[in-house]
């Protein structure tokens, strides 16, 4: 049976302590970041056999994720950040057809009470 189109792997809620934002207190201090990733992926090997070498490995692409949201390289926008991560986990595996990534800053440095700011792109082969 071949795999669908709509075939996507999830990864849910990762949270990360990085140094992003466009003021100065932003790229001083660390605060919490929360990542969702959608991987647009072909399973219908990966369904039939049970092995993980036919499916695409979520635990490199959330390390890879953790690593750029930890890194030393500070963002100011969340935008530029959220690109820079689709590409990077496009180029993990050919197999990854498309990704969304949406990005969210937990404790946003606002004048209003808002629980999260962020930013949801999808970008593809």
């Amino acid at each position: 049976m071949p795999g669908s189109a709509g075939d996507v792997i999830e990864i849910r809620g990762l949270r990360v302590i990085g140094t992003h934002g466009v003021l100065l207190e932003e790229q001083e201090r660390a605060q919490p970041f929360e990542l969702d990733l959608d991987l647009a992926v072909d399973m219908a090997a990966a369904g039939a056999s049970d092995d993980l070498g036919d499916t695409v490995d979520y635990g490199a692409v959330s390390q890879l994720a953790a690593d750029l949201v930890g890194g030393p390289r500070s963002y100011a926008l969340l935008e530029a950040l959220a690109t820079d991560m689709a590409g990077a986990i496009l180029g993990l595996d050919p197999r990854i057809g498309a990704v969304t990534v949406a990005l969210r800053k937990l404790r946003p440095p606002l004048p209003v009470d808002v629980a999260t700011v962020g930013v949801r792109i999808t970008r593809s082969r």
